[in-house]
């Protein structure tokens, strides 16, 4: 039974018992989640449910408070990290709507083609759904103790990072305090795992190619590095993303070109995959 198959017939078994799942979709940048969302909510229209979609980058704050709380990162970046969201916004329609005081579902919305890539929030979408799937790349992502963020301790680490992203590495730490009532109304976490942490940056180049032909708002390739970048030194996977796959419903490892060569539990993932991620210059490019 692939995952897609696993999901669907877990979500109609909550629909039939009256309850409202969420499903959490963890994957890095360009890893396909948009893609898999929409697989499943044509898999999931065919069986008589409503699936709704929306991702963490959908709850961005506003433009000129979301420019003051990037103020001064060494990426040079204006979204992607922690502190760039307003979860509490998702939080607003989720609720009601599992409470089953409405079946109607609002969500925030955003457009990653406005400003020249820069992106802006736009209306936000309401309709009716039996079940939401919330994806992006650092959900399930926990704030780790003070004491392991410090110099000894990332040195210990060997991470790469100068004086000013290790203080941004401690912000988006604490930031991600503000996620976890938001994350806490996940009833399932799948993930998608790269078998190589170099694929996220090819990955990504490879999207807004497409967004250039297709005539949207597109970024350049350096501030595509950055965007990168910051994902991957904002919250090194192998200390934010690893952790995860020990809670993780679904795995589903990706190799260069998006394709799944091992799918399994969480458990079975952390032990056969889970090698040290690289978040060195060569994988961010």
């Amino acid at each position: 039974m692939t995952l897609e198959d696993a999901l669907l017939a877990w979500c109609q078994q909550e629909s039939r018992s009256g309850r409202r799942p969420v499903i959490g979709l963890n994957g890095p940048v360009g890893a396909g989640k948009s893609t898999l969302a929409r697989s499943l909510q044509q898999r999931f229209a065919a069986a008589d449910l409503q699936l709704a979609v929306a991702s963490i980058d959908d709850a961005y704050l506003p433009w000129q408070q979301r420019l003051e709380a990037m103020a001064g990162n060494p990426y040079g970046v204006n979204r992607v990290p922690p502190g760039s969201h307003d979860p509490a916004a998702l939080l607003a329609g989720i609720r009601p709507w599992r409470s089953g005081a409405n079946h109607r579902l609002e969500l925030p919305r955003f457009d990653k083609t406005l400003r020249d890539g820069q992106g802006d929030r736009v209306a936000p979408w309401c309709g009716a759904a039996d079940a939401l799937l919330l994806e992006g790349w650092m959900l399930g992502c926990r704030p780790l103790p003070e004491l392991q963020l410090s110099s000894n301790a990332v040195q210990e680490w060997k991470l790469d990072l100068n004086t000013a992203e290790l203080i941004w590495l401690q912000r988006c730490n604490q930031a991600l305090g503000a996620y976890q009532p938001l994350w806490h109304e996940l009833n399932q976490l799948l993930m998608l795992w790269p078998s190589d942490w170099r694929w996220p940056r090819r990955w990504r180049l490879q999207a807004e190619a497409r967004q250039r032909r297709r005539g949207g708002g597109w970024m350049p390739a350096v501030e595509l590095d950055s965007l990168v970048k910051s994902t991957l030194q904002s919250l090194p996977p192998d200390f934010y993303q690893r952790p995860i796959l020990a809670r993780a419903n679904a795995v589903r490892v990706l190799d260069s070109r998006r394709r799944c060569v091992w799918e399994g539990s969480g458990t079975a993932a952390l032990k056969r995959w889970a090698q040290p991620c690289s978040v060195s210059s060569s994988a961010t490019g």
